[in-house]
C-alpha cells in the first residue's frame, strides 16, 4: 500500500487528512473525465463525487472504529443504498447528483491508481508467476460475466426488453 494512505487500523487526524486529500484528487480527476467524456456539468459532477467520497470516508472510518470484522465496502454499500432508497429524505438529492458521475470515469481513475500502486511493487507481482496472471484474468472474466447475467435476469424480470 502506498505511503500516502495510512493503512493502519487506528484512525488518526493524519490518516483522515490523507484519505480526504486522496478522495479530493480522485474526485477532481473524475469530474474532468465526466466533463470531457460525457459532457456532464462540472458542478453537478463534483457534488456527486463529494457525496460518493463522503460515503467512502465514513465507510472506511466505520471499518476501523467499530469492533466488528466487516469490510468497509459493506458499510459503503449499505450507506449508499440507504441514502438513495426511495422515500428517504436524501434520495432525490443523492440520485440527482450521483447520476452525473459516470462509472467509467471512476473506473478509469481507479485503474490508473491501481496501476501506479502495482508499478511500485512490480517485483512482488513478478514473483507470483504466470499462474497468478491466468487466475486474475479468469476471476475478472467470471466477475464480468456473472454481473452481466445477473443484470440480464433483473432487466428481463422487470420488463425491460432484452437487446
Amino acid at each position: 500500500m502506498p505511503d500516502f494512505i495510512d493503512g493502519s487500523e487506528n484512525v488518526s487526524v493524519h490518516g483522515i487528512f490523507n484519505w480526504i486529500l486522496l478522495l479530493l484528487i480522485f474526485s477532481i480527476i473524475t469530474v474532468i473525465g465526466n466533463y470531457l467524456g460525457y459532457k456532464h456539468p462540472i458542478g453537478d459532477s463534483f457534488i456527486g463525487m463529494c457525496i460518493l467520497s463522503l460515503i467512502t470516508l465514513v465507510g472506511v472510518w466505520l471499518e476501523r472504529e467499530l469492533p466488528f470484522n466487516i469490510s468497509s465496502i459493506l458499510y459503503i454499500s449499505v450507506m449508499g443504498i440507504i441514502l438513495a432508497f426511495p422515500g428517504m429524505p436524501t434520495s432525490q438529492t443523492v440520485l440527482y447528483y450521483v447520476s452525473h458521475v459516470e462509472l467509467l470515469s471512476i473506473v478509469t481513475v481507479f485503474l490508473a491508481y491501481v496501476g501506479i500502486g502495482m508499478g511500485k511493487s512490480w517485483d512482488e507481482f513478478k514473483a507470483l508467476g504466470w499462474r497468478a496472471i491466468v487466475i486474475t484474468i479468469l476471476v475478472i472474466a467470471a466477475t464480468y460475466y456473472g454481473a452481466a447475467i445477473v443484470a440480464h435476469i433483473v432487466l428481463v424480470a422487470t420488463g425491460v426488453p432484452a437487446v
